[in-house]
């Protein structure tokens, strides 16, 4: 595996190739779908032996990298809506504060943890089957008949959001217009989410900008890159400076080979077209929500190992 590295957070020493590869593939998957991807990156650290509390805070530090990386290269490919990622940013920073009090809240209740999973659960597998089933509608030519009839109804539907809600403005590089409260409102709601479920909110986001806001799918990825270094870099100062869990010798290294793979990744999502990124994306969020739905159904394997170490 290389040569080996020693953590002094984490404790421990690991191979420096296997570290910056899992970069790699966390940056890749960040570039192409504009996602954070710590739901991949931090069990794979755990994995590896890291200490929960230093992967899931060194794996903030690293997406910061990964996503400045995407941000840069889907802004020179013109594919980042900055006006609309501010919005979504600032009410994503406003939600995520309430969230936390929420969390809060939810602990002093008791079994917050599992029911707070079933809803993880639900919304990725509900999220994850409607973007599959429109994605594949759409690569198989049967929405092409009522595409134009949804064109129609789009503006109408606009037109009302803009009669109801002030401060109605043009997104030139999404290509609509509606009250700026809209994109406010819903990153209120998904940093909500975002602190309840202990995500970057990448996951939650896409599928909102893709159907909720109809934003084109490349820029849709470019936009939530941009709120997601913002948004990771106000975790990564609060876990350094409270909670002292970033390990900066394993951030450095996942941030090398993230950096790259954003770059690539970036690449590949202007090669391919709207629908296909989307039934990828489908499927990633799919996978996760089964792995989560396995961790909740099959016995925990940790304690019997350790049990048999003893």
């Amino acid at each position: 595996m290389g040569p080996w590295i020693y953590m002094p957070v984490a404790g421990m020493s690991v191979p420096i190739l296997l570290i910056a590869g899992l970069g790699m593939l966390v940056g890749f998957l960040s570039g192409l779908f504009g996602v954070g991807g710590g739901f991949l990156l931090t069990p794979l650290l755990i994995m590896i032996g890291i200490p929960p509390t230093v992967a899931a805070a060194s794996d903030a530090n690293q997406i910061v990298a990964a996503s400045a990386s995407g941000t840069y290269a889907h802004a020179r490919a013109g594919t980042v809506d900055f006006k609309m990622g501010l919005l979504l940013l600032l009410g994503g920073v406003v939600g995520g504060t309430v969230g936390v009090q929420v969390v809060k809240v939810l602990r002093a209740a008791g079994e917050a943890d599992f029911a707070i999973t079933i809803v993880y659960i639900v919304m990725l597998g509900g999220i994850g089957a409607y973007m599959f089933r429109d994605s594949l509608q759409e690569l198989r030519g049967t929405k092409v008949r009522i595409r134009a009839s949804r064109e129609a109804v789009r503006p109408r539907v606009r037109g009302r959001l803009a009669e109801k809600l002030p401060l109605v403005m043009d997104f030139p590089r999404s290509g609509v217009r509606f009250s700026a409260l809209l994109p406010f409102s819903l990153g209120i709601l998904v940093g909500i989410l975002s602190a309840i479920m202990g995500v970057g909110g990448g996951f939650i986001m896409v599928p909102v900008m893709v159907y909720l806001l109809r934003m084109p799918m490349h820029v849709v990825v470019g936009t939530s890159l941009f709120q997601i270094c913002f948004t990771c870099i106000n975790v990564t100062v609060q876990q350094a400076v409270y909670n002292h869990t970033v390990d900066i010798l394993l951030a450095m290294t996942l941030l090398v080979g993230s950096v790259v793979g954003a770059q690539v990744g970036a690449k590949v999502s202007r090669r391919l077209r709207g629908e296909q990124l989307k039934i990828l994306m489908a499927l990633l969020i799919l996978a996760t929500m089964v792995k989560m739905l396995l961790g909740v159904v099959l016995p925990p394997a940790v304690p019997v190992s350790l049990a048999g170490g003893h």
